[in-house]
């Protein structure tokens, strides 16, 4: 059975069915005056370009779904995905266009500029997504692999954090996580609060972290209730896999009194 988008869509728990999937062109300028976009567009400049759509409905749905599928032509019949987003409503109309607040979602993060779909008419941009979905899936290219930033610069969100431990193109940043123990950081972002943690010798980083992007406490007591989705993850120390626990855990300790996250942090003890 031939891979379809559908099929894509479904791992990702999006119903096809209140979804609008479009393809865009490369063309410079529209016959009404309107810019279009390039090959070397960025993703600000095709986000704009997406959120600006026509005041008549023949052209453009009068109430369009919740969930955008966006996708930039990748030859005559080939779409290449761009980015999920969602439409938070329209916010202003001028005399030609409809304007709307379109957010990306991060759904099928993974996939973006690699899945390629067929698109059997160019001229039609656009599509119910119960029609894209039995599109067939031509190509799903290999990820570029992210150069790994050193221990001393990750500042990783929930979301990354979950990309890196899932994603085929943080394969060097999943080795570096796996090859040391050590001391590491969350802080919410929203005010501040902070936890020290730790990975021991029977235990890496990686192992440790995998526990908060699968249910965003690892079992922390602290943590529990939080949401996770403004959480930033970074490592203050690393040890070889060999260290003793005992001095890990003085490094543990020592970190907790130097930020203080007992009293006014996370940390419960």
């Amino acid at each position: 059975m031939a891979l379809t988008l559908g099929t894509i869509l479904q791992g990702e728990t999006i119903d096809p069915g209140e979804a609008l999937a479009i393809r865009h062109s490369f063309v410079a300028m529209h016959e009404d005056g309107e810019a279009g976009i390039h090959a070397d567009s960025t993703d600000a400049e095709i986000l704009a370009y997406t959120s600006r759509q026509s005041l008549t409905s023949r052209h453009f749905p009068a109430d369009p779904p919740r969930t955008w599928l966006v996708f930039v032509t990748d030859g005559s019949y080939r779409a290449r995905l761009w980015r999920v987003l969602e439409n938070h409503g329209e916010v202003h109309r001028d005399d030609t266009l409809r304007h709307f607040d379109l957010r990306e979602t991060g759904a099928l993060a993974d996939l973006q500029d690699r899945l390629v779909i067929h698109w059997p008419a160019p001229i039609t941009w656009r599509v119910h997504g119960a029609t894209a979905a039995d599109y067939p899936v031509l190509e799903i290219a290999d990820a570029a692999r992210e150069p790994f930033p050193g221990f001393d610069r990750l500042r990783l969100s929930h979301a990354t954090l979950q990309a890196v431990l899932r994603e085929h193109r943080y394969e060097h940043w999943r080795s570096a996580l796996s090859s040391v123990a050590g001391i590491y950081l969350i802080t919410d972002t929203r005010d501040g609060r902070q936890y020290v943690g730790k990975a021991d010798g029977a235990e890496t980083i990686r192992q440790r972290w995998s526990a908060y992007a699968a249910d965003g406490h690892g079992g922390n007591v602290g943590l529990r209730g939080l949401d996770p989705s403004t959480f930033r993850y970074s490592v203050l120390r690393v040890f070889d896999r060999a260290t003793p626990q005992a001095v890990i855990n003085d490094a543990e300790s020592h970190f907790k009194q130097a930020l203080d996250t007992t009293r006014h942090g996370l940390n419960g003890n």
